[in-house]
């Protein structure tokens, strides 16, 4: 790797100090005069009929500023995708699952919301209600919404080769069906708004969200307003991983609260409304059909998705669209078929998720292929490695590989869990398993929409970066700065950039898709380049060589090959002034990702992605077989990243992903009694804790860099939760012998597949 001065540093959050000293302002801090506060009555069905709504007590009670139900709101349903906007921001006729905002107060303080929004009495005609995908699209099914026949919002396919043909040539032919259930994102902090109107008619929204563009495009929609119009400002997030991307009911109502009142209004939601009223991961039922050769030659697949989606569409369609690209990768499949199915039931709403749908694919996927190599005899990572995609392959899928450093992966996790020597060696319940994924760099959520970076260099040689790329928490500022720094070649405490406000960032699409870095990363070196060739072209006259013939590179700018003659990064900005140049210096740069528009991808293959990151992840477990519990010992993950813009970060996230993954194979689940979860809180709802994680964590760098990504950078982070779940589910089949299709894998299925199986491992 090249010896940089700022990138591959290790270097911490340049916002960790005012973190760490509780200074930074989440939006629960956030305090403006004659400020208000917002609850919104949920619905306690799952669906029916509203007869009535009676808001005479709550309004008559004092304190109360204002109350709303949906049929006091314009007749305007919103989504983050027009075409597929089902959603009012409060329910009009009937409601669709429990947690569906019925009604909205705005009082002087939060209690007193509260109780008024107890005092609203809400007459409804119960109807039957679905739960399950596959019963929804069944005939005589209830109806959820009179614009999705059948209950399903999406319906589509995709395909190259000739799988019939590929059966037809295979030696081994297995089908298993898998299920995962939904999962709650539990950020650590909830979902909050600050909502105002300005003397001008203009909207300023304060809020934690993933995608301030995104947003305030979808608020225009609904509201009736010009973007010019509409402010999103973000403060500090407390997390998002996805659940944070869309526009809410919360977002629209809000915004008609202050303007009916005239003040700002502010809601934070409960922990128990960021669990029913928000967001969640799609629960699947995914049916693989894999034809190979008798060496393990992978030939044909056929998988067959049902997704539900919970009561209404959202952004869920892209997550279909991801997981049907996941299913190509990270294996050559010359014959692939792959039919989606997302289904409208009676449940809370399902969206994006850290991964987009690529854990529940891979989860399937990857659990079938340990099968198959059990089957045909073969060493589950060896199977892997024969079927491998590589940099240059021409993928039928049309997807570019431009990079892919798998192969090392697997090698690497085999190495460091010393697989050769102790797979089907170990003592009895304990065990080793694999499991390898591929994942998007970014996805192209529009036409023209890409990432913007504006740098501005003062008169004391400070830099100001703006960018509209969200940070949740997740460093994006960070690498930004760091790339900003090596290419303008000034220090990383000279530079300052801000959180995102519409009315002063560039556009960007945000938060989601694994793209900051690599999208925003390139426009930030777009614009490094341009304002430093100004400063050098300022410079190069007093120094008596051409531009051409400087560098700058840790506050200094110098003539190549001769550092020690150079002048500071600030003396260089003085004579740029003293030339008679306009200050500040001001560069600014832009990049779109060089990939089709994701939702247009549902009918056809194409590439979905500028570039991909692949990992491949190794687990060690133990397994009680007295009671079916589950220890994690050991989680070696190698992840192709490319080159690491910020190690520290890079570790940080792997570990944190890996974190999600085991949440999401053993523990977390959201059952439901007629639609209504019955965990959910933190009190009930299972993550991993500190104690719960493996003993050991072995992260693997790659040393593997893309010829697109910035200074040869990747995806780092949220791939990395993709394969744990499978990796888990393989070692504790290793482990005891019994396969579990169906998330999380809890210690009762464990038990029972053990006394169904005799109790043999």
């Amino acid at each position: 790797m090249p010896d940089y001065a700022v990138v591959g540093k290790r270097i911490p959050n340049i916002d960790s100090r005012p973190k760490s000293r509780g200074q930074a302002q989440y939006v629960d801090d956030l305090r403006f005069p004659d400020m208000l506060h917002s609850k919104m009555l949920c619905s306690p069905l799952a669906h029916a009929r509203i007869l009535n709504i009676d808001v005479s007590r709550a309004k008559a009670l004092p304190g109360v500023k204002a109350v709303l139900t949906g049929r006091d709101l314009p007749d305007v349903i919103f989504g983050s995708i027009f075409k597929h906007a089902d959603h009012n921001a409060l329910a009009v006729n009937k409601v669709r699952h429990v947690g569906d905002p019925v009604a909205a107060v705005a009082a002087i303080d939060e209690e007193i919301a509260q109780e008024a929004i107890s005092l609203i009495k809400v007459e409804y005609a119960p109807l039957p209600a679905v739960y399950d995908p596959l019963e929804a699209v069944k005939p005589g099914a209830p109806v959820i919404h009179d614009k999705w026949a059948n209950n399903i919002c999406n319906h589509f396919t995709k395909s190259f080769g000739d799988i019939n043909r590929g059966f037809a040539q295979s030696d081994y032919i297995r089908e298993d069906t898998y299920r995962t259930v939904a999962n709650n994102h539990v950020a650590m902090e909830p979902h909050g708004i600050v909502s105002f109107w300005d003397p001008d008619g203009n909207l300023n929204h304060y809020c934690s969200n993933q995608t301030p563009y995104i947003l305030r495009k979808t608020m225009c929609a609904a509201l009736d307003l010009p973007e010019q119009k509409v402010r999103i400002v973000q403060p500090y997030m407390g997390g998002g991983f996805g659940g944070k991307i869309e526009a809410l009911s919360y977002d629209i109502v809000t915004a008609l609260l202050s303007k009916i009142t005239g003040r700002p209004v502010k809601v934070v939601l409960s922990r128990e409304e960021v669990f029913i009223a928000t967001r969640q991961r799609h629960p699947m039922v995914i049916t693989i059909k894999t034809g190979v050769k008798k060496d393990g030659t992978l030939v044909s697949q056929d998988f067959k998705v049902f997704a539900d989606c919970g009561a209404y569409a959202g952004l869920g369609f892209i997550v279909m669209v991801i997981n049907a690209h996941m299913a190509m990768l990270p294996y050559i499949v010359p014959n692939f078929h792959w039919e989606g199915t997302r289904v409208i039931t009676n449940k809370p709403v399902g969206g994006p998720y850290r991964g987009h749908g690529a854990p529940q694919m891979r989860f399937a996927a990857e659990s079938q292929m340990d099968m198959i190599a059990k089957d045909l005899k073969l060493d589950p990572a060896e199977f892997r490695l024969k079927n491998l995609v590589y940099a240059g392959y021409d993928h039928p899928g049309k997807q570019k590989i431009f990079s892919c450093g798998l192969k090392e992966g697997i090698e690497k996790v085999m190495s460091t869990l010393k697989w050769k020597e102790r797979k089907g060696k170990l003592p009895e319940g304990h065990g080793l398993g694999i499991g390898c994924a591929g994942l998007f760099c970014g996805v192209k959520s529009m036409r023209h929409s890409g990432g913007s970076i504006v740098i501005e260099i003062g008169i004391d040689g400070g830099v100001t970066v703006l960018s509209g790329a969200t940070d949740i928490g997740q460093g994006a500022k960070t690498a930004i700065a760091q790339i900003v720094a090596e290419e303008l070649g000034c220090r990383m405490e000279d530079i300052r950039i801000t959180n995102v406000d519409t009315n002063i960032n560039p556009m960007d699409q945000g938060t989601f898709g694994s793209g900051v870095t690599f999208r925003s990363g390139n426009a930030a070196i777009i614009a490094a380049r341009e304002t430093k060739r100004k400063l050098l072209e300022a410079v190069a006259p007093g120094m008596e060589v051409s531009p051409d013939e400087l560098e700058a590179r840790g506050g200094k700018v110098f003539v190549r090959g001769h550092e020690e003659k150079g002048i500071d990064f600030a003396e260089a900005v003085k004579i740029y002034r003293y030339a008679g140049k306009s200050t500040p210096v001001v560069g600014s740069g832009y990049y779109e990702f060089d990939a089709e528009v994701g939702w247009e991808l549902s009918e056809k293959v194409g590439q979905f992605s500028p570039t991909y990151a692949f990992i491949a992840q190794g687990a060690e477990v133990k397994v009680d077989k007295e009671t079916g519990e589950v220890e994690i010992l050991r989680i070696a993950t190698a992840d192709d990243c490319g080159q690491m813009i910020n190690p520290l970060s890079v570790e940080g996230q792997l570990d944190g992903s890996a974190a999600g993954g085991l949440g999401m194979g053993v523990y977390e689940d959201l059952p439901h009694l007629n639609g209504q979860y019955l965990n959910a809180s933190l009190l009930e709802y299972l993550i991993p804790s500190s104690m719960d994680m493996p003993k050991q964590m072995d992260p693997i760098t790659i040393d593997n860099v893309d010829p697109k990504g910035p200074f040869g950078a990747k995806e780092a982070g949220e791939g990395v939760l993709v394969p744990t779940a499978p990796a888990i589910a393989n070692a504790i089949y290793d482990a005891v012998g019994v396969r579990i299709n169906d998330l999380p894998i809890t210690p009762d299925k464990i038990k029972k597949a053990l006394e169904i199986k005799g109790g043999k491992a």
